[in-house]
């Protein structure tokens, strides 16, 4: 599954449009990366920018864009109102998909190396890329801002994690940077059932993280309550990582609350809405809706189907796009306006970037008909991966109709999790489906390579060493996953919906034929590669594998035919 990363650099210019056309158009060089929003502010003078892609490409884009912004901003002539540091001032990378948060901090060390030893500019690591606590905090590491970076670079406290500890006269003209690893921030407003901004002020206050003032009295037009150093003392929210105001929209002639979520880890927007709603309902007054503001990253939505679906008691093992639209009525996404996923999650937004076919986006007569046709590719490996999608998906759906029957509520979660367990099978499958028609491809490329010269026969021959190795590793991987597929399809001949037993086994018979398959793909590759250690050892693993798997099969026909 492709790993993908957001970043949201800070640039020091938000007036001059050629400036930071230079800089995005440095971006928009590396493929594998889309950039998504440019955001200039002219008091501020600075611009945000988002892009997002694959780990190593934004790490490069980024690299790119630093050093354009290095060559033409010069901080000697910056003014705004916002604080800063450096031509770049902040450039965090934020997990998208497939990613934790401890391989994103180990890109943005990557970058900040960089950065350091490649422009020689200073940088500090901040938030989950920090090597030290008094770090984490970009405040304390931007403190003084540009006008004190002299004296900062001077104490031995604030070296920077990488670059120059020097004030030299290229520092002088770029300033510091600040790279990061943080959570991603949603922008969410409730829509209400009321004109009263004094109202919504009430709900954002009283979840908000800040909350409000406490007052003398408990009254709302009490005295303010200060503290020893006269600050007000606050009376905390509910939702930790958020801030929210209240307001009125014209547009739509409602109030609404709207909200920040600055760490969608600590306080989910499934979470946040619910809240809400309590909240607004304690005083009156009805949540109708809500409306994401720019882009969430797929997993927001996902897990916020699964909430819902939860709360229900209905089984969480459905499909991507059924939890999506769970989550979307759920949360009213389409109360003022139609929602469509398609524009607004970001996996989906590169999806729709990437021109190539995929075969599991085909109807089923198109994907038979490719399979039929001259071209080599699909052939068994693909087939053999879709045999053991179709096993898992048989599995699933007797899980689900298992989860739904009538009288089994109690076992409504358990069915659940066996769905849930299924999908992702089926999900790792249908991507190993093109993904060994991909490492075909790649063999055929690695074949067409040039091979005029010494330099050239060797890279051609390595090349091709490389792609036939991937050749027998993903046929391997269906191997290993498709076993999993038996243990699902077991369960529900033993505890499923006796109804569906036959479903549950015909699942099994599709996990053998894709076992032995995939292991016919493994051995024929295995000819073409000259490293026989390593062949010897995946052969040995995958006739054990086969051997389970038909063991497997035996066991499971003979129970189903015991209850049939």
């Amino acid at each position: 599954m492709k790993k993908l990363i957001e970043c949201v650099p800070n640039f020091s210019e938000g007036r001059n449009m050629d400036v930071i056309k230079q800089i995005t158009n440095e971006i928009e060089k590396i493929k594998g990366v889309k950039l998504l929003d440019v955001d200039p502010g002219y008091a501020t003078n600075r611009t945000v920018v988002t892009f997002v892609g694959t780990p190593d490409e934004v790490v490069e884009a980024a690299f790119q864009a630093i050093k354009k912004a290095s060559e033409v901003i010069d901080m000697r002539n910056h003014k705004g109102e916002h604080p800063r540091f450096g031509a770049t001032d902040v450039c965090p990378f934020v997990p998208v998909s497939n990613i934790s948060m401890e391989e994103t901090a180990e890109y943005a060390h990557k970058l900040a190396k960089r950065v350091g030893e490649e422009l020689k500019i200073p940088v500090y690591c901040y938030e989950n890329a920090a090597k030290e606590e008094k770090r984490r905090n970009l405040a304390s590491c931007r403190a003084g801002e540009y006008e004190g970076l002299n004296k900062k670079l001077s104490d031995p406290d604030w070296k920077p994690c990488y670059g120059p500890a020097e004030f030299n006269k290229h520092v002088e003209k770029t300033g510091a940077t600040a790279i990061s690893a943080r959570d991603f921030l949603v922008a969410i407003n409730y829509n209400l059932n009321t004109t009263s901004t004094r109202r919504a002020n009430a709900i954002a206050f009283d979840v908000r993280e800040k909350g409000r003032p406490a007052r003398e009295g408990g009254k709302v037009n009490g005295k303010p309550i200060l503290d020893e150093k006269g600050e007000p003392v606050m009376i905390p929210g509910t939702l930790k990582a958020t801030k929210a105001i209240g307001w009125f929209i014209e547009e739509y002639g409602i109030a609404q609350v709207s909200m920040n979520i600055t760490n969608v880890s600590i306080t989910p927007v499934h979470i946040a809405f619910d809240e809400v709603c309590k909240k607004a309902e304690e005083r009156g007054i009805r949540v109708t809706g809500s409306e994401i503001v720019g882009l969430v990253p797929k997993k927001c939505m996902i897990e916020a189907g699964k909430y819902f679906l939860k709360k229900q008691q209905r089984s969480v093992g459905v499909s991507e796009d059924e939890l999506i639209k769970i989550a979307v009525k759920s949360m009213g996404l389409d109360d003022l306006k139609p929602y469509n996923p398609q524009e607004r999650i970001i996996e989906y937004l590169l999806d729709a970037e990437d021109k190539s076919k995929k075969l599991i986006d085909m109807t089923c007569k198109g994907f038979a008909d490719e399979t039929a046709s001259e071209s080599p590719a699909p052939g068994g490996g693909s087939i053999s991966a879709y045999m053991a999608a179709l096993g898992a998906a048989l599995g699933t759906m007797v899980a689900n109709l298992s989860s739904h029957k009538a009288g089994w509520d109690d076992r409504w979660e358990e069915f659940s999790n066996w769905a849930e367990k299924g999908q992702a099978l089926k999900d790792e499958l249908l991507f190993l489906v093109d993904e060994d028609t991909h490492s075909f491809n790649k063999i055929m490329d690695a074949f067409g390579l040039p091979k005029n010269t010494d330099e050239e026969k060797t890279a051609r021959t390595q090349a091709i060493q490389d792609a036939t190795k991937y050749a027998i590793e993903v046929p391997f991987r269906t191997m290993e996953v498709t076993m999993k597929v038996f243990e699902l399809c077991k369960a529900m001949v033993e505890i499923g919906n006796p109804a569906s037993v036959t479903d549950a086994g015909v699942g099994a018979l599709c996990a053998r034929s894709a076992v032995m398959g995939a292991f016919y793909n493994v051995k024929i590759n295995c000819g073409d590669y000259k490293d026989k250690t390593f062949v010897d050892n995946i052969v040995a693993k995958g006739n054990e594998i086969q051997a389970k798997a038909m063991a497997l099969e035996a066991e499971i026909m003979k129970m189903v035919d015991a209850k049939i």
